[in-house]
């Protein structure tokens, strides 16, 4: 449970749907608007990259932790693809969450200046992992930056660039 000064820090992010079968649509917009604390409406259009699929992006400004929690929401829905970006504000690190079929989840600590952030921890336990095996560091990098999640979305990814920008504020 988050105390109340962190609570009232605002944050401000982005929700990509990249892929959503037509029938699970008023569905994600009930778990993102619950998540968020009131009713959102996404102006889907077809997924070219996968047929019979549905897109749609928001923006959104709401308390830190909204990006977690709107994550929280979707993950693990069959057939979903989306990315969940929380930005980052004064003294704190943003987020992003990426979510495929096949990979599940992947979260991610941003800098301010939107750069993924590999813990400490993660790099000492990739190379304890390789040993002196360049090709299996690399795999292990790979992994820790969440590669094969950008790989299986940057397909889904470039279907956005026409699209239109939807902002949802939330005052509180």
């Amino acid at each position: 449970m988050m105390d109340a000064t962190r609570q009232a820090r605002p944050a401000r992010g982005v929700i990509y749907v990249h892929s959503a079968p037509r029938a699970l649509c008023p569905h994600v917009e009930w778990a993102i608007g619950r998540a968020l604390g009131t009713a959102v409406s996404l102006d889907w259009s077809e997924q070219p990259v996968l047929r019979g699929a549905q897109r749609g992006e928001l923006y959104w400004e709401a308390v830190q932790g909204t990006g977690a929690a709107i994550a929280s929401a979707l993950r693990g829905w069959e057939h979903l693809r989306f990315e969940v970006t929380e930005d980052p504000s004064p003294g704190v690190d943003g987020a992003r969450w990426m979510h495929t079929p096949d990979l599940g989840v992947f979260h991610a600590q941003l800098d301010t200046a939107g750069n993924m952030v590999v813990p400490e921890d993660r790099i000492r336990y990739a190379m304890e992992l390789a040993g002196t095996d360049a090709v299996e560091l690399h795999r292990e990098l790979r992994l820790a930056l969440g590669q094969e999640w950008d790989d299986e979305l940057e397909p889904f990814r470039h279907a956005s660039d026409f699209a239109p920008v939807v902002w949802l504020h939330k005052v509180g």
